[in-house]
């Protein structure tokens, strides 16, 4: 009979097997959107929080941070894991952990437990991330590859701003405990759907061992990098102003410890760089592939992604702030002004499939950097105490559409040329690289706001008769420390202060908004080094077509 022909059997084989792989990328997705909102749902429940949990602006910074920190220490150790032992086995127990973590943090009756369980959800986040990458690259191939990391790239844009409208909703009509408790049926939920949909894969013939040296320094290089740029401004960026306590023990030195955290940082960075080339020379297993750098689309990929990164996410920690604390919005109507990112990103989806095959990645790339610094640069000029929600969303919705175009295409293009062995170290390295810049890019951008917030409430302060120099440190500590939330609580004491302090925290976020663009300036310029690659025209083959350049340097590795 016909229908039981070869031909007709292989065909139906290959439409289930097309299913199975688009039914699976659906949860891959909702994994990727699991870790990404999380990153970001916090965010406009940071004020509640405060009043709930009585946190100073440094623990602010460490509930938001201590997740991206562990988040980029780990990415690229648990990255090699995926290859070494499965790379939907590592995904699934990186949501499992982070379900479980999210528990705990949705029952924190305490800042520091809070924290505690933020850095657990990193672990688990540096897990999943990772794993769906380098699934992603394993599975497809051709331009179902193009589609699928259009997708994933898309999800993560959108989910950036997803998550503080998500967030705002638990916030405004539950607790801010939900934007954590959320996360366990949505962990049920991938796991069931992974488990059914998406298929094992790992590196063929690679060594179990990991080397746990390189492990070891790539942590304490990324960690101690990120721990200073956060509590610079608590210790004293060379003098000791705050001396850090553990315990019964206080630092007892002049000199401040955050020197001596980026000196850890350096040596072992260039411990880590020496030890990987030296096991790579002597033909053993490295914690990072160096002669993926070798090819120059994962290279200068990797380059661009990382400055640019600096840029992308950092506003996302002020903005919230700002939209509460000054122009006195609650958690839910954030996350309605924030949902414009959200809508700029999936249109940049759109236009990513509709030209992906007529532009090439790096132009669609530049076009990304520069919406995006036409986006956060307008939001600078705009950001004021009298500012409405209407000067804000246009220039939000084109930072969300750079955003959407440049992060699919630059993970595309990083790992475009990678072979498929290599794609868990691959994906763990491009994930690496845009953690490790958001991580320092929100330490940073959150360094010059609250700086920034402290030196012009002083100085407007000291322009208001009546009011001394020790009232005048109190109210900048008050501030700065609540991140901005005791400002409408210093409208009752006096409304002329509660004017200075929302004109000081307009002026902190609009100078954390020209350093974003600033540091995506740096990005775009970085990306002038993509030039040359050319559309995706790849060849199919029984699953969509394996890259030629991917076979090139499968063969040259």
């Amino acid at each position: 009979m016909t229908g039981d022909s070869p031909a007709v059997r292989a065909s139906a084989a290959d439409a289930r097997a097309a299913r199975r792989r688009w039914t699976g990328l659906v949860f891959i997705s909702i994994a990727v959107a699991l870790i990404i909102v999380d990153s970001t749902i916090v965010n406009v429940a940071i004020p509640s929080i405060v009043d709930d949990l009585d946190i100073n602006s440094t623990q602010v910074q460490w509930v938001q941070e201590s997740y991206t920190l562990v988040f980029a220490a780990l990415v690229l150790v648990f990255g090699t894991f995926a290859d070494r032992f499965g790379r939907r086995r590592i995904l699934l127990l990186g949501v499992v952990l982070f379900a479980v973590a999210s528990v705990f943090a949705a029952l924190a009756q305490t800042g520091d437990l809070l924290i505690a369980s933020r850095l657990v959800q990193g672990v688990g986040g540096a897990m999943v991330l990772p794993a769906t990458l380098s699934l992603l690259n394993a599975t497809f191939r051709g331009r179902e590859r193009g589609i699928a990391f259009a997708i994933w790239g898309s999800t993560i844009g959108g989910m950036v701003a997803v998550g503080p409208l998500l967030g705002g909703w638990l916030t405004t009509y539950y607790s801010w405990r939900w934007a954590f408790g959320i996360n366990v049926p949505l962990g049920v939920i991938i796991i069931v759907g992974v488990l059914l949909f998406v298929t094992e894969s790992k590196e063929a013939g690679a060594p179990r061992r990991v080397d746990v040296v390189g492990a070891v320094l790539s942590v304490l290089a990324s960690g101690s990098l990120v721990f200073g740029l956060i509590e610079g401004r608590s210790y004293g960026w060379w003098l000791t102003d705050n001396p850090p306590t553990v315990g019964d023990w206080t630092w007892p030195y002049e000199l401040s410890i955050i020197p001596i955290v980026f000196l850890v940082t350096i040596v072992s960075g260039v411990a880590f760089v020496w030890w990987g080339l030296y096991r790579q020379r002597a033909g053993k297993t490295t914690l990072l592939a160096f002669s993926l750098f070798t090819i120059p689309s994962f290279r200068n990929g990797n380059i661009a992604a990382l400055i640019v990164s600096l840029g992308e996410f950092g506003i996302i920690l002020s903005l919230p702030l700002w939209l509460q604390n000054v122009l006195g919005y609650d958690a839910l109507q954030t996350g309605f002004v924030l949902l414009a990112l959200a809508l700029g990103a999936f249109v940049a989806s759109g236009l990513a499939g509709a030209f992906g095959n007529k532009i090439s990645p790096a132009t669609i790339v530049r076009a990304g950097i520069l919406a995006e610094i036409v986006g956060v640069a307008g939001l600078g000029v705009v950001i004021s105490a009298e500012a409405t929600w209407l000067v804000v969303v246009p220039f939000l919705f084109v930072y969300g559409l750079g955003v959407g175009l440049a992060t699919a295409q630059l993970t595309g293009v990083a790992l475009k040329d990678v072979p498929i062995e290599q794609s868990g170290q691959g994906s763990g390295t491009a994930s690496t690289s845009r953690q490790i810049g958001s991580a320092l890019g929100i330490a940073i951008l959150g360094t010059v706001l609250f700086t920034s917030v402290g030196a012009s409430l002083d100085a407007k302060l000291a322009d208001v008769p009546g009011v001394p120099a020790s009232v005048r440190t109190e109210i900048v500590d008050v501030v700065v420390d609540s991140a901005g939330s005791a400002i409408p609580a210093l409208e009752k004491r006096s409304p002329e202060l509660a004017d200075a302090a929302r004109d000081a925290f307009s002026d902190g976020t609009r100078y954390s908004a020209f350093a974003a663009a600033g540091f995506l300036l740096l990005g775009f310029l970085a990306s002038l080094r993509l030039s040359g690659l050319a559309p995706h025209h790849e060849p199919e083959g029984p699953t969509g077509g394996e890259p030629a350049a991917t076979r090139k340097a499968a063969g040259s590795a």
